[in-house]
């Protein structure tokens, strides 16, 4: 039976233990999860917080569309995908993909193959917040991020 995928754009913060527990409690033939946190970098002292906003509807069914490519391609046990939108401090939680299988490579690489797709293909955006007050230019998508994708196809 294929899992269905956690999917979740909120406000608010995410307890990472809370979410690894859902996942894979009570669970036996998961052998190793991964998670990956992104969380939003100071930039040097800079940076005072991230503006991120979302297409909703849009971003939600673009994350479950990558979901369930990964979990079909890595034949995961399951699968939690959590984006956050708002204004979040430097320090604060962005981003949580959690990866189950059977086996590691399969965990570590549905994570990878999820946070490549993420920044790539969902409809978020980016706004930086100076220490100094200032809000800056909206964040362009970056060519590395692309080849970062493409290694997947």
């Amino acid at each position: 039976m294929t899992p269905t995928p956690t999917i979740r754009v909120q406000r608010e913060d995410f307890d990472l233990q809370a979410e690894v527990d859902l996942l894979s409690k009570g669970k036996p033939g998961i052998g190793a999860v991964v998670t990956f946190s992104g969380l939003c970098r100071d930039e040097g002292g800079t940076l005072d917080a991230l503006e991120l906003e979302h297409y909703p509807g849009m971003a939600e069914a673009e994350m479950a569309r990558i979901a369930e490519m990964a979990i079909e391609r890595f034949k995961l046990n399951g699968l939690t995908t959590i984006h956050r939108y708002g204004k979040i401090a430097a320090g604060e939680n962005i981003v949580l993909v959690i990866a189950a299988a059977p086996h590691r490579q399969a965990a570590f690489d549905g994570a990878n193959f999820v946070m490549d797709f993420l920044k790539t293909s969902a409809p978020f955006w980016k706004k930086e917040h100076g220490k100094d007050g200032v809000a800056r230019e909206w964040v362009e998508a970056k060519g590395h991020d692309d080849a970062a994708r493409d290694k997947w196809k």
